[in-house]
């Protein structure tokens, strides 16, 4: 666990955070969701399918996952 106040202690969740937040506002128009609900899942379902990831060698990570024989 990480200290309250302390962005610090996990900087690579942080990082992301900081990512989502600014990609949340950039792609997504939050007046078209009629719930906060709605509207993370659509994040959610777009990191998870549209956006390669350096770390997965350029991959989705549903298509990292699908070539590690995960369904």
């Amino acid at each position: 666990m990480s200290r309250a106040g302390t962005p610090t202690d996990n900087p690579v969740i942080e990082s992301k955070n900081g990512w989502l937040k600014k990609e949340m506002y950039i792609d997504f128009d939050i007046n078209n969701y009629s719930t906060v609900q709605e509207f993370i899942d659509d994040v959610v379902y777009d990191n998870n399918n549209y956006r390669p990831s350096y770390a997965l060698n350029y991959k989705t990570p549903i298509e990292y996952r699908t070539q590690l024989g995960f369904n």
